[in-house]
Parts: C-alpha cells; structure tokens; sequence
C-alpha cells in the first residue's frame, strides 16, 4: 500500500479529519483529548454501518482491530487503514511488529506508549487539538498537530560536539567533517543509546543526527533529555542517503518528484520504513557511476570539498566551525 489519503470521520456532534501518509501513525496524548473517541467511532462504523450513525469517508476502508481475534483478521486485510488502541496488549508483542511488517496495509495506533518493537517516523506522531471550527454547528471540529519535528532547531546551531546515530556511511561523512574542524565526533551505535551516549559526551553543545523515519519511538526520551539540557539539538532528516539524494548531487526529474512526493513511490509492504525506501533509490541511481553508494562504508568521492558542501547545505540553520 502507498499514497496519501484523506479521512474525515463524523457524527452529529464530532468531526476529524486528517491525513495518514506511512504505514505507521501514532496519535498520543493525555486522557480526554479525543484518542479513545476517535476509535470508538470508527470501530462503531465498521461493525454496524449506516445504523451507527458514524460517517467513515476514506478511499481506502478504515477499521479497527480487536485483541481476541486480531491474529486471525490481520493476515486477511489488504490495503486498510486500521486503527489500534493502546487497550490493545498485542502492540507491544514482537508477533505483532512480524506481522505488521508484512502487511500491506497502513496502522494508526493510539498510545501514550513508546513502541520500540516499531520502527515510526518522528514526523507521524500526532495530538489531536479541536479547533472549533464547526462551533457554531454545535460540532466539535477535532485535527491533528504534530508533537515532534526539527521545530527544536529555531535558531542557527554551531555544535561543539556531534552523535550520530549509527556508524555506517552517515557516520564516516560527519566523523570526517568534524575531524577537519577538531569538533568532537562519536557514534552512539543505534538509535536505541542515543540518550547513554549523551550522557557520555562533555561538550556543551551535542547535535544529534539521527534518521528521523525510524527515530520515533526514542522521541519522547530525548525531548525530555532536551527540556534539561537545552544547548543539545536534534537533526533528523529522513536518512542520511535522503541528505544526499536532497543535495542535487545526483540529476533527474524523477529523483526531485520522489523528494516531493515520497507516499506516491514508497510501498509499505516493501519498505517497512522510508529510510530504507531511500537507500535503495540512492543505491540504485549510482550503482554505476562515480558516486555508486555503500551502506556499509563511504565512498570517498563524497567527501570532496563541493560535494561535501553540497550535503551540508541541506541541514538548514546548522553550522559546522571550529
């Protein structure tokens, strides 16, 4: 399943509306702000209809999945949107993640819980706020907001040290353009001890660079980390083959509508998380030229003074100086 698609659900009092795009979402927030309604409504439609008197409009069919028999149900739905409750105690069970994998449909999943089993982009994690549009309806008009994104980064950054996330090509790009500048590079070594690898680090100001597709169940740690210790930011593009694909490095109309457009090329079933998408398009446009891309180890070419500034130039108010 991929694409974009548009969801209204209403009744005569309630309206949501939104827009679900990956194949994982997460709306969290505290008690009393929708979530549960939401759901209920929506399992209320599926299971009764027209008599509900819920409206369901969506391209694609919405449902909800139930804890006594979603192991049954889930291998036969294609190209749904189904919406879970954190009630819901297979969530968090490694079957689940298996199986959600390999489905071809999307998730939107209602928790205050991270779901480190789920590798979830940090830009799909949404509140629901009403905005009182249909006031004088008398119909609360509830949407989502995002909680997260690079909105941490307001102001230009000039870090005295970097975390990367992993230590693969990503890490030798930063490692060596920190090393140029005697500023204070590490790995963290996954994405799950970025916060111990924090702890470890002396300089006042840490960047952090992690893949923002896959970084959201960590999200919630390292805002909190971030309220204690201000002077560290987060840069969290999709992946960094994104940062490279973004840079113009590589020519092709068809490479800048991915960029634009990712949800139209992405199918769920295959990548399971955009940065893998990602990787593949950049592996597969340089396999055979100069610039042909390892995940594993970077190719040098990269690190040329114009093509290494070209990448840094996409990290919008970020600045590396001695």
């Amino acid at each position: 399943m991929k694409g974009k698609y548009h969801v209204v659900v209403q009744n005569n009092r309630l309206r949501y509306e939104f827009d679900i795009k990956r194949n994982i979402t997460i709306i969290r927030g505290d008690s009393a702000t929708g979530k549960t309604t939401l759901y209920t409504m929506i399992a209320l439609a599926a299971r009764r209809g027209d008599s509900s008197g819920v409206e369901v409009r969506c391209e694609k069919k919405c449902r909800t999945l139930e804890e006594l028999d979603w192991k049954l149900v889930l291998p036969t739905l294609q190209d749904y949107i189904i919406f879970l409750d954190e009630d819901n105690l297979f969530l968090k069970t490694d079957e689940f993640a298996r199986m959600a994998r390999e489905s071809d449909n999307y998730f939107v999943i209602i928790t205050r819980e991270d779901l480190v089993n789920l590798p979830y982009s940090v830009e799909e994690i949404y509140g629901i706020h009403s905005s009182g549009k249909y006031h004088d309806m008398k119909r609360e008009y509830n949407e989502f907001y995002h909680i997260y994104g690079n909105e941490e980064i307001s102001e230009e950054v000039k870090p005295d040290g970097v975390l990367v996330e992993d230590s693969n090509s990503g890490y030798d790009f930063f490692r060596k353009v920190c090393g140029d500048l005697h500023i204070k590079c590490e790995s963290a070594g996954g994405k799950s001890k970025i916060r111990d690898a924090l702890k470890k680090m002396e300089q006042k100001s840490v960047l952090v660079i992690a893949d923002g597709a896959s970084i959201g169940p960590e999200m919630n740690e390292l805002s909190q980390y971030m309220k204690v210790y201000p002077d560290t930011k987060c840069y969290l593009p999709e992946s960094f083959e994104w940062m490279i694909l973004k840079s113009g490095l590589i020519d092709g109309k068809e490479i800048q509508n991915i960029l634009q457009h990712p949800q139209d090329f992405i199918e769920s079933q295959e990548y399971f998380s955009w940065e893998r998408f990602f990787t593949s398009i950049l592996i597969q446009y340089t396999e055979k030229t100069y610039l042909k891309y390892h995940k594993r180890s970077l190719n040098q070419v990269y690190l040329h003074d114009k093509m290494k500034q070209a990448i840094l130039d996409v990290m919008e108010k970020i600045t590396f100086e001695q």
